[in-house]
């Protein structure tokens, strides 16, 4: 990806280091970044004992750091987020790769803020999607880790970034972004042909819409970015297509890509109707298909898998793609290191 078309700046995956697989390597710059954070810049009322820990992390991020340390915080705040930061920092330097502290995550159920696996999940998806020119998939891919705001008109379904829409006019939150001079969003833009060149300075304020009608391209573009997670992620190789319905079709296997889809998965799987309620939820419907249909347990393999994503009440999409990655029939889950 050449300078003029970089993007995702604000993730620091210019930080990171990569190995001869193409995953991620935790750097000590990587590290440092997240002591920028304002939940760990000591203010000016911080205790000795805060800007000690600080200052000593600053200089050296993977330093061991003894609970009766910490514990000399005074402010009880700053001392959660320094137990947090020290256990996030611990689970990444332990593994080999980003990739794998993130499946260790995954698959053990690990709890850790969503903003610190969020920011994770974009910096993989920012290295998976490095040799990626199609900003619709760019855009597509903002949607595994930052909830959408649905705007439904008509028979058009239109996503905005539900955080960004929430604040306009305010300054960037990342301390990155920040850091970076980034503007500050005052309105969103339709990504279309017209205006799909203007992506690439702008991808890290995350203002721009994304049509999620069926038939059009976002919901095209979703698919390739479920594909290119997979098969960095799990190395396995599949076909994902959106579908404009499901009807008359048995689920063999079925993946809710949130957990309204879970909810409608299951009715359906217990042959239920949905009701219009249910089926107004409904804003992605996917067919998946094995390349290899040895990679598949042998109770469906060759049967398709349909992905289901389906939006709140409230018309906000807040995509698990975690449930992709533990939720498919495979025989095996391959080690990423």
């Amino acid at each position: 990806m050449s300078a003029s078309r970089d993007f995702w700046m604000s993730c620091g995956h210019h930080l990171l280091d990569r190995d001869n697989t193409g995953r991620l390597l935790v750097t000590d710059e990587f590290l440092k970044a997240y002591l920028a954070r304002p939940e760990l810049v000591p203010p000016p009322e911080a205790c000795a004992a805060e800007r000690r820990l600080h200052q000593a992390m600053l200089s050296d991020p993977r330093r061991s750091v003894a609970a009766a340390q910490v514990a000399e915080v005074a402010d009880t705040d700053a001392r959660e987020n320094w137990e947090m930061m020290i256990a996030w920092r611990d689970h990444l330097v332990k593994h080999r790769t980003l990739e794998a502290a993130y499946l260790e995550i995954i698959r053990r159920k690990i709890k850790f803020p969503h903003v610190l696996i969020g920011q994770a999940m974009q910096a993989i998806l920012r290295n998976v999607l490095d040799d990626c020119d199609d900003v619709f998939v760019l855009r597509a891919a903002e949607m595994l880790f930052r909830p959408q705001k649905l705007i439904i008109a008509e028979r058009s379904v239109v996503a905005v970034d539900e955080e960004t829409e929430a604040s306009l006019d305010r300054q960037p939150q990342s301390p990155l972004a920040a850091l970076l001079g980034l503007p500050a969003v005052t309105e969103f833009d339709m990504l279309n042909d017209v205006t799909v060149g203007g992506y690439w300075e702008r991808s890290d304020r995350f203002d721009m819409a994304l049509d999620l009608t069926a038939g059009q391209r976002g919901l095209v573009a979703l698919g390739d970015v479920l594909t290119r997670w997979l098969r960095h992620l799990l190395a396995i190789d599949v076909v994902i297509e959106p579908l404009a319905e499901l009807r008359n079709t048995p689920l063999s296997w079925y993946v809710g890509l949130s957990s309204d889809a879970t909810r409608i998965g299951d009715a359906l799987w217990d042959g239920g109707d949905l009701g219009d309620a249910m089926r107004a939820q409904l804003v992605g419907l996917f067919r998946l298909t094995f390349r290899n249909p040895e990679d598949m347990i042998e109770k469906v393999r060759g049967e398709p898998v349909y992905l289901l994503a389906a939006m709140t009440a409230d018309e906000v999409l807040r995509l698990k793609p975690q449930n992709l990655l533990t939720g498919l029939p495979i025989r095996h889950e391959e080690a990423v290191n």
